[in-house]
């Protein structure tokens, strides 16, 4: 069974309520689609990090997106994935602004993850990044996770 890393984008999109934008509204519904066999076809990983950024903010909210990780195996930060972190900030792969992203990468990659499916397009699936984060993994000599989208990881598994 592949491994899916789920970003805390994907589970804000499974919970809470519907957005009145109509973009992220059909990006919440295929997420949601998604999410119904997800279990199913993929064997899932959350993070640390993910659990304490589906905590924050407003407690409804939070109790609402912990309750969708509840289950899933979560993976640890290590010091090798903080590192792998500091190399994507220091190789401009992902900006020094944006930590909790590089570690987001780096934890898939050095956990040998087969997808990381977010809808970050800013500083995770970004096409003008992706090669330097393909690249700054390899140089490592860890193979980097296909960063995707729920409704890629959707249309996929219904393609294949």
């Amino acid at each position: 069974m592949q491994t899916v890393y789920l970003e805390t984008t994907v589970i804000g999109h499974i919970a809470g309520r519907l957005h009145p934008v109509a973009s992220i509204l059909a990006r919440q519904q295929t997420t949601r689609e998604w999410w119904l066999t997800a279990r199913d076809r993929y064997r899932l990983f959350i993070s640390d990090l993910v659990t304490a950024e589906c905590g924050d903010g407003d407690s409804h909210a939070a109790r609402e997106r912990l309750e969708v990780i509840d289950g899933i195996d979560a993976l640890q930060t290590t010091d090798i994935a903080k590192g792998l972190a500091n190399l994507l900030i220091a190789s401009h792969a992902v900006p020094p602004t944006e930590p909790r992203d590089a570690l987001h990468i780096a934890l898939a990659a050095t956990n040998g993850i087969d997808y990381l499916a977010t809808w970050n397009f800013k500083h995770i699936m970004n096409p003008a990044t992706q090669h330097l984060i393909d690249d700054v993994c390899r140089n490592a000599g860890i193979s980097s996770a296909t960063i995707c989208t729920p409704e890629q990881l959707l249309v996929t598994y219904g393609d294949s």
